[in-house]
């Protein structure tokens, strides 16, 4: 099994195994395993078969019986595979018995998916938490298989008799491995209360300026990051990958009206993205919870749009953010073929806008569109403000944007656009 040690460099051919238990789930059952091909492929891991299983009665040992327990064996067998990789959860007693069963390495779908976020994070954040999680994934799966390592204790009892009494085994080696996993999880735990602290600081600053704030929010792999790239000019990590993004990225936008607005690039989700990711990150997808607005990306192009947009707002209702005014947007209409396809995409998602980020598509409308969003929030000012208040002429530089300026005498005479909540700091100078 794999441990809380890093894995090694010797999976190279598994095979996958979904099991679903109602006869209507079959679709959705083949749908979670062709993802759990893309997040294995994204491993690096090759896939040398896949079984999609039906069980009518589950079983507690393998979820199924023990015939078709045998009959995947002998596949993985004759596949030469070193891992079987399950979409369905494994306990950590069903891990041990099919690793028993296999001689093989036996993983689920979260250990995967915790894997890929541990190559994928960056800042100490996202780190901490991926290593929060993962040791808190392996911590119940740690089996007793360092008998031979086990610390004895020899020497006399003291006793009377001075006679050779055993003080009995000292300390396991399981223990050991068990104790310093807690160690370290109590030590991620600290220093992320301390990442957590700067982070609520640096977000602080940030509200003293009141420019509006979205957040890009969908699932894996829709293009979030390449929509703030697009839209800003940035140049964030945006490749046709899972969790290419962990970190979130913020980057600032001017709107055809003059607004500022700042963007921000989450994680995407997943389907049954493990419960304890979501709390892991959650300080890093506060972001969503605290925007202004939300501008949710759909793959148009997925067979399984729908179930992808329900995954998003389950794990936005968990953060308490599925309230927020949201933005749709229907990435990769290119790579949709059939026109009716698109007008049933549109009577899903009436107020959505279709784009193409690759080939710009769309984009027009789209950054009007969030300019909507905004229009409550802004106002235009006509200001005369003496020269010699030049301090107040640089933070109007920063609260909104200036559309004209000329000068009349020892005055400027300002035309701006600014946000309403800041518009009590110019009252003085209004003309």
């Amino acid at each position: 099994m794999f441990e809380v040690r890093e894995k090694p460099n010797q999976v190279e051919r598994a095979m996958l195994i979904g099991f679903y238990f109602e006869r209507r789930e079959a679709d959705n059952a083949r749908d979670l395993l062709r993802e759990l091909r893309e997040l294995v492929d994204t491993l690096g891991i090759g896939v040398a078969g896949e079984q999609l299983v039906f069980v009518r009665d589950a079983h507690k040992a393998f979820h199924c019986g023990t015939g078709k327990k045998d009959e995947l064996l002998n596949l993985a067998a004759e596949l030469r595979c070193d891992c079987l990789i399950f979409d369905n959860g494994l306990s950590p007693m069903q891990q041990r018995a099919w690793e028993q069963e296999a001689k093989i390495a036996v993983i689920d779908r979260e250990e995967v998916i915790l894997d890929i976020f541990a190559m994928r994070a960056h800042t100490r954040e996202a780190r901490l938490q991926v290593e929060l999680a993962r040791m808190e994934y392996a911590l119940p799966r740690m089996a007793r298989m360092w008998g031979h390592l086990d610390r004895q204790g020899g020497g006399s009892g003291g006793g009377k008799g001075g006679g050779g009494a055993s003080r009995g085994e000292g300390e396991k080696q399981i223990e050991v491995d068990r104790r310093l996993a807690r160690d370290r999880i109590e030590r991620a735990k600290a220093e992320l209360v301390v990442v957590r602290r700067q982070r609520a600081t640096q977000r602080k600053e940030r509200e003293r300026n009141p420019v509006p704030h979205a957040s890009i929010v969908g699932y894996t792999n829709a293009g979030k990051s390449t929509l703030l790239n697009t839209l800003c000019g940035s140049d964030v990590l945006a490749k046709d990958m899972l969790f290419a993004t962990l970190d979130p990225t913020t980057r600032r936008l001017q709107l055809p009206d003059g607004q500022p607005l700042l963007l921000t690039d989450t994680v995407g989700f997943v389907r049954n993205l493990p419960h304890r990711l979501v709390e892991a990150f959650k300080s890093t997808l506060e972001e969503a919870v605290l925007a202004d607005f939300l501008i949710h990306v759909l793959d148009a192009s997925s067979p399984c749009v729908h179930a992808l947009a329900e995954t998003t707002v389950k794990v936005l209702t968990e953060l308490g953010a599925a309230d927020k005014p949201t933005l749709t947007v229907l990435n990769k209409i290119d790579l949709v073929e059939h026109a009716e396809t698109v007008s049933e995409l549109h009577g899903a998602f009436p107020n959505a806008v279709s784009v193409s980020l690759k080939t710009g598509d769309g984009m027009v409308d789209l950054v009007h569109a969030i300019n909507d969003m905004l229009v409550d929030r802004v106002g235009r000012i006509e200001l005369r403000i003496p020269q010699a208040r030049a301090d107040v002429v640089h933070l109007l530089h920063r609260d909104g944007k200036i559309l004209s300026e000329k000068y009349d005498g020892n005055d400027i005479l300002i035309s701006a656009v600014i946000p309403h909540p800041v518009r009590h700091r110019y009252e003085t100078f209004v003309s």
